[in-house]
């Protein structure tokens, strides 16, 4: 291959997908911005996600600086190094600023994981198109939403899909979690982002440790996520360890795929793990909070009366979904008792998931494929914008 790529993955999710889409492609050349995943491929990080990562007005506000930091960074390295193609994974509010620059000098631009314009905010669509060269959706039915919009879309694939492990490695994983062989097992997922973890680690805990009072043989661990900045990491390490819950600590290139397995349900933040959960077949009870001033700006724009990504594309909240003051301790323990006593009728909701994703195993691969003739053959200079 012989021009570069740019990478822009702003969550340990998007980091996971786009690193897996590095890893299909040899000798590319890559830099940009992404965390530990990228960097295991090779990619040249100008600048880290951990600096940037956050969820909401208020929190977005105080990390205003690390998110201009890295923008202004990456500016400086695209004028450097004129990249071919760029590979733009989720993270729409900073991808969509680079997008209008990358397309009209000439970098080829396919964007990985579509903006949620089915979720809020529609209005994004229309200018966003015209600087996308393809667009490569990661839910079913978005596909057709963007191509009558005009874009080049192909459904490739949830990165889930990729990345999980069937019930077979059940005693493997348990083993190398260390948990008890016949308990019931819950999963703490309490976000990747610092102001989630802080958040909804301390209900979910106490929620859990109401049901382990109340039975006989339920176990827990809290996996931390690899692009939690060490003072969340240590904050939430001693408030586990103050419960007696374990923490393992996520991998940036595994993430959870290989200890989902092991448990039955999981106590999750609104986001990819839901469905990851879902597709391992652990029942998520998905929790989330955010700021008053997010919450007033959701409810007046949120198009979907679900948050949950499984209960998103099934159409119906086939999990439950524990949102704002609804995600307290006492809430938390009901739903999750129910969720064990009632979990065969949850995995027939797995099951029905499993369908509507359809067969997509290696959606990475779907990328790759799509970047190569850009790498192979790269073209440069200013472009026409498209027409509106």
């Amino acid at each position: 291959m012989t021009g570069d790529l740019l990478v822009v993955a702003g969550e340990a999710s998007g980091d996971r997908a786009a690193a897996a889409v590095i890893a299909k492609l040899r000798g590319v050349r890559a830099f940009g911005m992404g965390g530990g995943a990228l960097q295991r491929e090779g990619v040249e990080l100008v600048a880290d996600l951990r600096s940037t990562t956050a969820l909401g007005v208020t929190e977005v506000a105080r990390r205003a600086y690390g998110v201009g930091l890295a923008y202004g960074k990456l500016r400086a390295a695209i004028r450097r190094q004129k990249p071919a193609a760029a590979l733009l994974v989720n993270y729409t509010e900073f991808n969509a600023r680079l997008a209008p620059t990358l397309w009209s000098e000439g970098t080829r631009v396919l964007w990985y994981g579509a903006p949620q314009i089915w979720a809020w905010r529609s209005g994004r669509a229309k200018p966003l198109r015209r600087h996308l060269d393809r667009l490569a959706v990661m839910l079913p039915f978005e596909e057709p939403l963007w191509r009558e919009l005009g874009v080049d879309a192909h459904y490739v694939g949830h990165p889930a899909l990729e990345d999980r492990r069937g019930p077979e490695h059940r005693v493997a994983a348990r083993e190398l979690l260390g948990l008890t062989p016949f308990a019931w097992a819950v999963a703490i997922l309490p976000g990747s982002r610092p102001h989630e973890v802080r958040r909804l680690l301390e209900p979910m805990l106490t929620g859990y440790e109401s049901v382990r009072g109340d039975r006989a043989s339920v176990d827990a661990r809290v996996m931390l996520a690899a692009s939690l900045d060490d003072r969340t990491r240590a904050w939430a390490r001693e408030l586990a360890h103050a419960r007696g819950v374990e923490v393992v600590d996520v991998d940036s290139r595994a993430g959870i795929a290989y200890a989902l397995p092991a448990f039955d349900a999981a106590l999750c933040a609104s986001g990819t793990a839901s469905l990851e959960c879902a597709l391992a077949r652990v029942v998520p009870v998905v929790c989330y909070r955010v700021g008053w001033a997010t919450e007033v700006g959701a409810r007046a724009f949120l198009k979907t009366p679900h948050v949950a990504l499984p209960n998103v594309l099934l159409g119906r909240e086939a999990f439950p979904e524990l949102l704002q003051r609804s995600a307290a301790a006492n809430r938390i323990a009901e739903t999750l008792a129910r969720v064990l006593d009632e979990r065969d009728t949850f995995l027939a909701a797995c099951t029905e998931l499993e369908r509507v994703l359809g067969d997509h195993p290696c959606p990475s691969r779907e990328v790759a494929r799509m970047l190569e003739p850009w790498l192979a053959a790269p073209t440069f200079g200013p472009r026409t914008r498209k027409a509106c």
